[in-house]
């Protein structure tokens, strides 16, 4: 009994530290971050166009910054969510056990490479790629972003899927064979219904990673602070605006509080996406 108790209080001890650090990293945010709201205002703050922190006088509008994270983590999800899940697929219910013993560490294995690896592939290979096809002036912009930001993410969504198809009863997909469907109707109209719960929540850690990446978008993104026209100029996502940014600021200066401000932004982005994904997962959950 006494074990028993001892082996709670840790477990509840773990949860609880959880917990206090959440709090402590939204508080410390918060409290740095909102000088900048009292100063600037929180509508000029968040929907001015110009980003100009150094010039006399300063101005602080990360509407630019914003909308570059969000093309960027759009479009990495466009091109991730059909790679993962047609991967997760094929694993798990076309391929052959010894190709699926080749293939399942490869695509583990890109979810361990560090990202400054990816970032350094996009500058390399990507974005010159990018810059003949289209005849561009740069390849470092929104677009190569995507897709460097799409090859990380992939991997994730493939993991999770495949585990969410893996656990769908065995049953099911013979009831589907017993009834004459094929081997497409049956993954396309049992497997995939069944495992929506577990796919939607691997897009959601996906989406997750995606927008909160920063050494990629620092490095293959542009850098420039403006609101793009089309997906092929430069961008600069919220976090390497706070990353390229934070070692140049002088602490406690308005520059500095910006910074927290836009983490803030990007924080309540981030928990708007999890909560709308969270509350169409429990929808569907609810009328299949």
């Amino acid at each position: 009994m006494t074990k028993e108790r001892l082996f709670n209080y840790l477990v509840l001890f773990a949860a609880l530290c959880s917990v206090i650090f959440l709090l402590g990293i939204i508080i410390s945010i918060f409290v740095q971050g909102y000088p900048i709201f009292k100063e600037v205002g929180v509508l000029k703050f968040l929907f001015g166009k110009a980003w100009y922190p150094t010039q006399d006088p300063p101005e602080f509008g990360i509407l630019s910054l914003i909308i570059g994270s969000l093309i960027v983590t759009i479009g990495a999800l466009i091109i991730a969510i059909p790679l993962g899940i047609g991967s997760a697929i094929y694993l798990s219910e076309i391929a052959k056990s010894n190709t699926r013993e080749i293939l399942k560490p490869f695509i583990e294995l890109l979810a361990g490479i560090p990202s400054v690896i990816y970032g350094l592939f996009g500058i390399v290979f990507i974005a010159p790629l990018t810059m003949r096809l289209f005849h561009l002036s740069t390849g470092l912009n929104a677009f190569t972003a995507a897709i460097i930001l799409g090859v990380m993410v992939m991997p994730i969504i493939s993991s999770l899927t495949e585990d969410a198809i893996s656990s769908v009863p065995k049953d099911l997909r013979e009831a589907s064979y017993a009834l004459g469907a094929n081997k497409w109707e049956t993954i396309s109209k049992v497997v995939l219904p069944a495992a929506k719960s577990g796919v939607i929540a691997s897009i959601i850690l996906g989406l997750g990673r995606a927008i909160g990446e920063t050494m990629v978008v620092l490095m293959v993104a542009g850098g420039a602070a403006i609101i793009p026209k089309s997906i092929f100029q430069p961008v600069r996502p919220m976090t390497s605006a706070i990353a390229a940014e934070m070692g140049e600021s002088i602490t406690g200066s308005q520059h500095f509080h910006a910074l927290f401000g836009i983490a803030i932004a990007l924080f309540i982005l981030t928990l708007l996406f999890n909560l709308i994904t969270e509350s169409v997962r429990r929808k569907i959950k609810r009328y299949s």
